[in-house]
Protein backbone atom coordinates (compact mmCIF):
# COMPACT_ATOMS: atom_id res chain seq x y z
CA UNK A 1 0.00 0.00 0.00
CA UNK A 2 3.20 2.45 1.16
CA UNK A 3 3.92 1.68 -3.25
CA UNK A 4 0.31 3.10 -4.28
CA UNK A 5 0.99 5.85 -1.93
CA UNK A 6 4.10 7.12 -3.27
CA UNK A 7 2.98 6.73 -6.77
CA UNK A 8 0.12 8.97 -6.11
CA UNK A 9 2.06 11.53 -4.49
CA UNK A 10 4.27 11.80 -7.50
CA UNK A 11 1.13 12.75 -9.68
CA UNK A 12 -0.28 16.07 -10.07
CA UNK A 13 -3.83 14.91 -9.02
CA UNK A 14 -4.59 11.87 -7.65
CA UNK A 15 -8.09 10.20 -7.98
CA UNK A 16 -9.98 7.81 -6.15
CA UNK A 17 -12.55 5.39 -6.96
CA UNK A 18 -14.55 4.53 -3.95
CA UNK A 19 -16.69 1.44 -3.92
CA UNK A 20 -17.22 -0.50 -0.38
CA UNK A 21 -16.10 -3.88 -2.08
CA UNK A 22 -13.25 -2.10 -4.18
CA UNK A 23 -10.37 -2.36 -1.29
CA UNK A 24 -9.72 -4.89 1.34
CA UNK A 25 -10.91 -4.07 5.28
CA UNK A 26 -14.59 -3.92 6.39
CA UNK A 27 -16.39 -2.15 4.09
CA UNK A 28 -13.47 -1.41 2.49
CA UNK A 29 -11.66 0.90 4.79
CA UNK A 30 -8.07 0.17 3.65
CA UNK A 31 -8.52 2.79 1.42
CA UNK A 32 -8.23 5.61 4.35
CA UNK A 33 -4.54 4.69 5.07
CA UNK A 34 -4.27 5.61 1.24
CA UNK A 35 -5.64 8.80 1.89
CA UNK A 36 -4.26 9.56 5.00
CA UNK A 37 -0.72 9.66 3.25
CA UNK A 38 -1.69 11.85 -0.05
CA UNK A 39 0.10 15.30 -0.24
CA UNK A 40 -1.93 15.98 -3.26
CA UNK A 41 -4.90 17.62 -4.48
CA UNK A 42 -7.38 14.35 -4.05
CA UNK A 43 -10.55 13.74 -5.81
CA UNK A 44 -12.90 11.01 -4.79
CA UNK A 45 -15.64 9.51 -7.10
CA UNK A 46 -18.12 7.88 -5.26
CA UNK A 47 -19.84 5.16 -7.13
CA UNK A 48 -22.53 4.09 -4.36
CA UNK A 49 -24.31 6.42 -1.95
CA UNK A 50 -26.52 4.37 0.54
CA UNK A 51 -29.62 5.73 1.69
CA UNK A 52 -28.95 4.06 4.86
CA UNK A 53 -25.41 2.75 5.45
CA UNK A 54 -24.45 0.97 8.25
CA UNK A 55 -22.34 2.98 11.11
CA UNK A 56 -19.38 1.60 9.80
CA UNK A 57 -20.40 2.00 6.07
CA UNK A 58 -20.93 6.02 7.48
CA UNK A 59 -17.56 6.04 9.42
CA UNK A 60 -15.55 4.90 6.02
CA UNK A 61 -17.35 7.54 3.79
CA UNK A 62 -17.37 10.33 5.70
CA UNK A 63 -13.44 9.92 6.41
CA UNK A 64 -13.23 9.87 2.67
CA UNK A 65 -15.02 12.92 1.95
CA UNK A 66 -13.35 14.32 4.55
CA UNK A 67 -10.08 13.96 3.58
CA UNK A 68 -11.00 14.59 0.09
CA UNK A 69 -10.16 18.30 -1.76
CA UNK A 70 -13.48 17.24 -4.19
CA UNK A 71 -16.14 13.94 -4.48
CA UNK A 72 -17.67 13.41 -7.70
CA UNK A 73 -20.99 11.64 -8.17
CA UNK A 74 -22.57 10.86 -10.93
CA UNK A 75 -26.15 11.84 -10.78
CA UNK A 76 -27.79 15.36 -8.83
CA UNK A 77 -30.06 12.17 -6.88
CA UNK A 78 -27.00 11.20 -5.48
CA UNK A 79 -25.69 14.71 -5.06
CA UNK A 80 -28.50 15.55 -2.92
CA UNK A 81 -28.63 11.94 -0.79
CA UNK A 82 -24.87 12.64 0.20
CA UNK A 83 -25.79 16.05 1.72
CA UNK A 84 -28.76 14.34 3.46
CA UNK A 85 -26.73 11.08 5.36
CA UNK A 86 -22.96 12.48 5.37
CA UNK A 87 -21.45 15.37 7.01
CA UNK A 88 -20.11 17.15 3.48
CA UNK A 89 -18.51 20.40 5.59
CA UNK A 90 -17.12 22.38 2.62
CA UNK A 91 -15.96 19.49 0.66
CA UNK A 92 -17.42 20.42 -3.07
CA UNK A 93 -19.70 17.94 -4.66
CA UNK A 94 -19.13 17.48 -8.75
CA UNK A 95 -21.81 15.69 -10.43
CA UNK A 96 -20.22 14.23 -13.54
CA UNK A 97 -22.13 11.24 -15.05
CA UNK A 98 -20.70 7.70 -16.04
CA UNK A 99 -19.61 7.73 -19.37
CA UNK A 100 -19.99 4.88 -22.10
CA UNK A 101 -19.40 4.37 -25.47
CA UNK A 102 -21.77 6.42 -28.29
CA UNK A 103 -22.15 4.09 -31.51
CA UNK A 104 -24.48 5.34 -34.10
CA UNK A 105 -27.93 6.37 -33.48
CA UNK A 106 -30.48 3.90 -33.67
CA UNK A 107 -33.29 3.93 -36.22
CA UNK A 108 -36.81 3.12 -35.08
CA UNK A 109 -38.09 -0.50 -35.49
CA UNK A 110 -39.87 -2.14 -38.32
CA UNK A 111 -43.44 -3.13 -37.26
CA UNK A 112 -42.63 -6.02 -39.28
CA UNK A 113 -39.96 -7.35 -37.32
CA UNK A 114 -40.01 -9.13 -34.27
CA UNK A 115 -39.19 -6.59 -31.45
CA UNK A 116 -36.01 -8.08 -29.21
CA UNK A 117 -36.22 -6.97 -25.18
CA UNK A 118 -32.99 -7.01 -23.89
CA UNK A 119 -31.59 -7.13 -20.05
CA UNK A 120 -27.92 -7.67 -19.80
CA UNK A 121 -25.19 -7.09 -17.25
CA UNK A 122 -24.32 -9.55 -14.21
CA UNK A 123 -26.89 -11.57 -13.07
CA UNK A 124 -28.36 -12.20 -9.47
CA UNK A 125 -31.01 -11.51 -6.99
CA UNK A 126 -32.57 -7.87 -7.24
CA UNK A 127 -32.33 -7.78 -10.94
CA UNK A 128 -36.02 -8.75 -10.90
CA UNK A 129 -35.61 -10.49 -14.38
CA UNK A 130 -38.15 -12.42 -13.15
CA UNK A 131 -40.59 -9.83 -13.44
CA UNK A 132 -40.19 -9.27 -16.78
CA UNK A 133 -40.26 -13.05 -17.29
CA UNK A 134 -43.88 -13.12 -15.61
CA UNK A 135 -44.86 -10.19 -18.26
CA UNK A 136 -44.23 -12.43 -21.34
CA UNK A 137 -47.43 -14.33 -21.36
CA UNK A 138 -49.24 -11.31 -21.50
CA UNK A 139 -47.64 -10.53 -25.25
CA UNK A 140 -48.51 -13.75 -26.37
CA UNK A 141 -51.20 -12.00 -29.11
CA UNK A 142 -48.14 -10.15 -30.69
CA UNK A 143 -47.36 -10.94 -34.38
CA UNK A 144 -44.66 -11.86 -34.89
CA UNK A 145 -44.07 -12.70 -31.35
CA UNK A 146 -41.19 -10.54 -29.28
CA UNK A 147 -38.13 -12.39 -28.00
CA UNK A 148 -36.34 -11.76 -24.66
CA UNK A 149 -32.51 -11.95 -24.29
CA UNK A 150 -31.31 -12.22 -20.82
CA UNK A 151 -27.03 -12.36 -21.41
CA UNK A 152 -24.49 -12.17 -18.53
CA UNK A 153 -22.99 -14.40 -16.47
CA UNK A 154 -24.03 -15.30 -12.54
CA UNK A 155 -22.42 -12.76 -10.33
CA UNK A 156 -18.97 -13.78 -9.01
CA UNK A 157 -20.05 -13.32 -5.08
CA UNK A 158 -23.36 -14.55 -6.03
CA UNK A 159 -21.93 -17.64 -7.90
CA UNK A 160 -19.68 -18.37 -4.75
CA UNK A 161 -22.20 -17.94 -2.04
CA UNK A 162 -25.37 -19.73 -3.93
CA UNK A 163 -24.25 -21.13 -7.23
CA UNK A 164 -26.35 -20.71 -9.68
CA UNK A 165 -29.52 -21.25 -7.70
CA UNK A 166 -31.11 -17.87 -9.07
CA UNK A 167 -30.06 -18.63 -12.95
CA UNK A 168 -31.77 -21.91 -12.35
CA UNK A 169 -34.97 -20.29 -10.36
CA UNK A 170 -35.24 -17.73 -13.57
CA UNK A 171 -34.90 -20.82 -15.91
CA UNK A 172 -38.07 -22.98 -14.08
CA UNK A 173 -40.13 -19.08 -14.40
CA UNK A 174 -39.35 -19.34 -17.93
CA UNK A 175 -41.13 -22.70 -17.95
CA UNK A 176 -43.65 -22.42 -16.05
CA UNK A 177 -44.90 -19.36 -18.03
CA UNK A 178 -44.65 -21.74 -21.11
CA UNK A 179 -42.77 -18.58 -22.78
CA UNK A 180 -39.53 -20.88 -23.87
CA UNK A 181 -39.74 -19.97 -27.20
CA UNK A 182 -39.18 -16.27 -26.31
CA UNK A 183 -36.13 -16.03 -24.03
CA UNK A 184 -32.82 -16.68 -24.97
CA UNK A 185 -30.26 -17.03 -21.91
CA UNK A 186 -26.82 -15.92 -23.18
CA UNK A 187 -24.42 -16.87 -20.33
CA UNK A 188 -21.33 -15.44 -22.10
CA UNK A 189 -18.44 -13.24 -21.07
CA UNK A 190 -18.49 -10.33 -23.93
CA UNK A 191 -15.96 -7.86 -24.58
CA UNK A 192 -16.74 -4.48 -25.47
CA UNK A 193 -17.19 -4.84 -29.38
CA UNK A 194 -19.35 -7.88 -28.32
CA UNK A 195 -21.50 -6.13 -25.82
CA UNK A 196 -21.72 -3.37 -28.48
CA UNK A 197 -23.01 -5.89 -31.11
CA UNK A 198 -25.40 -6.97 -28.50
CA UNK A 199 -26.91 -3.92 -27.68
CA UNK A 200 -27.40 -3.05 -31.30
CA UNK A 201 -29.47 -6.21 -32.40
CA UNK A 202 -31.53 -5.17 -29.53
CA UNK A 203 -35.36 -2.71 -29.96
CA UNK A 204 -35.56 -2.64 -26.38
CA UNK A 205 -33.61 -2.52 -23.14
CA UNK A 206 -35.10 -3.67 -19.90
CA UNK A 207 -33.98 -2.80 -16.51
CA UNK A 208 -36.69 -4.12 -13.89
CA UNK A 209 -34.06 -3.82 -11.15
CA UNK A 210 -35.88 -4.66 -7.34
CA UNK A 211 -34.18 -1.87 -5.45
CA UNK A 212 -35.64 1.54 -5.23
CA UNK A 213 -32.12 2.96 -4.02
CA UNK A 214 -29.70 2.72 -6.84
CA UNK A 215 -27.83 6.07 -7.93
CA UNK A 216 -25.91 5.07 -10.50
CA UNK A 217 -26.79 2.24 -13.12
CA UNK A 218 -23.98 1.48 -15.93
CA UNK A 219 -26.13 -0.65 -17.86
CA UNK A 220 -28.99 2.26 -17.95
CA UNK A 221 -26.27 5.06 -19.74
CA UNK A 222 -25.05 2.18 -21.88
CA UNK A 223 -28.50 1.92 -23.33
CA UNK A 224 -29.01 5.45 -23.57
CA UNK A 225 -25.82 6.37 -25.18
CA UNK A 226 -26.57 3.62 -28.11
CA UNK A 227 -30.26 4.98 -28.71
CA UNK A 228 -32.22 2.22 -27.30
CA UNK A 229 -35.87 2.93 -25.39
CA UNK A 230 -35.66 1.93 -21.93
CA UNK A 231 -38.21 0.21 -19.86
CA UNK A 232 -36.54 0.86 -15.54
CA UNK A 233 -38.24 0.08 -12.53
CA UNK A 234 -38.28 3.43 -10.45
CA UNK A 235 -34.84 4.79 -8.53
CA UNK A 236 -33.02 7.43 -8.38
CA UNK A 237 -30.71 7.17 -11.54
CA UNK A 238 -33.40 6.00 -14.02
CA UNK A 239 -35.86 8.77 -12.80
CA UNK A 240 -33.13 11.96 -13.55
CA UNK A 241 -31.95 10.09 -16.45
CA UNK A 242 -34.98 8.95 -18.17
CA UNK A 243 -36.92 12.06 -17.03
CA UNK A 244 -36.74 13.70 -20.53
CA UNK A 245 -38.52 10.94 -22.29
CA UNK A 246 -35.86 8.59 -23.13
CA UNK A 247 -37.50 5.28 -21.12
CA UNK A 248 -40.36 4.35 -19.54
CA UNK A 249 -40.55 3.84 -15.84
CA UNK A 250 -42.80 0.92 -14.40
CA UNK A 251 -43.24 0.15 -10.74
CA UNK A 252 -41.59 -2.26 -9.10
CA UNK A 253 -42.32 -6.24 -9.09
CA UNK A 254 -45.36 -5.56 -11.47
CA UNK A 255 -45.12 -7.84 -14.49
CA UNK A 256 -48.80 -6.57 -15.81
CA UNK A 257 -47.26 -3.08 -15.77
CA UNK A 258 -44.23 -4.09 -17.73
CA UNK A 259 -46.23 -6.20 -20.37
CA UNK A 260 -48.25 -2.46 -20.85
CA UNK A 261 -44.89 -0.92 -21.21
CA UNK A 262 -43.53 -3.69 -23.92
CA UNK A 263 -47.04 -3.86 -25.47
CA UNK A 264 -46.72 0.21 -26.22
CA UNK A 265 -42.91 0.04 -27.52
CA UNK A 266 -43.41 -3.01 -29.44
CA UNK A 267 -46.18 -1.44 -31.21
CA UNK A 268 -46.37 2.44 -31.50
CA UNK A 269 -43.44 3.28 -33.43
CA UNK A 270 -44.35 6.69 -32.43
CA UNK A 271 -43.99 6.32 -29.04
CA UNK A 272 -40.32 4.36 -29.58
CA UNK A 273 -39.23 7.03 -32.20
CA UNK A 274 -39.57 9.99 -29.65
CA UNK A 275 -37.87 7.52 -27.16
CA UNK A 276 -34.82 7.28 -29.50
CA UNK A 277 -34.49 10.93 -30.59
CA UNK A 278 -34.38 11.87 -26.76
CA UNK A 279 -31.99 9.74 -25.83
CA UNK A 280 -29.73 10.67 -28.93
CA UNK A 281 -30.15 14.33 -27.50
CA UNK A 282 -28.54 13.03 -23.85
CA UNK A 283 -25.75 10.32 -25.72
CA UNK A 284 -23.45 13.17 -26.32
CA UNK A 285 -23.21 14.09 -22.99
CA UNK A 286 -22.54 10.70 -21.82
CA UNK A 287 -19.56 10.01 -23.97
CA UNK A 288 -16.20 9.11 -22.69
CA UNK A 289 -14.95 12.08 -24.08
CA UNK A 290 -17.09 14.39 -22.73
CA UNK A 291 -17.08 12.55 -19.12
CA UNK A 292 -12.77 13.35 -19.54
CA UNK A 293 -13.32 16.87 -20.57
CA UNK A 294 -15.68 17.25 -17.13
CA UNK A 295 -12.78 15.49 -14.96
CA UNK A 296 -9.76 17.67 -16.34
CA UNK A 297 -11.69 20.83 -15.43
CA UNK A 298 -12.11 19.58 -12.10
CA UNK A 299 -8.34 18.74 -11.71
CA UNK A 300 -7.26 21.75 -13.23
CA UNK A 301 -9.73 23.70 -10.37
CA UNK A 302 -7.72 21.90 -7.32
CA UNK A 303 -4.28 22.19 -9.21
CA UNK A 304 -4.79 25.71 -9.01
CA UNK A 305 -6.14 25.87 -5.35
CA UNK A 306 -3.02 23.86 -4.56
CA UNK A 307 -0.70 26.82 -6.43
CA UNK A 308 -0.17 24.26 -9.37
CA UNK A 309 -0.41 25.99 -12.49
CA UNK A 310 -3.20 24.61 -14.50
Amino acid sequence: MSRSVDALNRCDVAVIQHEYGLYGGRDGSDVLHILRHLRVPTIAILHTVLPSPTPNQWRVLNEVIARADAVVVMTSAAAKLLRQVNVVGNTPIDVIPHGAATPSASLARTSAASVQFLTWGLIGPGKGIEWAIDALPKLRDLVPPPQYVISGRTHPKVLAAAGEAYRTMLEGRVVANGVRDLVRFDNTYRDLEALGALIAAADVVILPYDTSDQATSGVLVDAVAAGKPVIATSFPHSRELLAGGAGIIVPHRDPAALAEAMRRVATDSSVTSRMILQARRIAPSLSWDSVADQYIEVAHRYLAFAGVGA
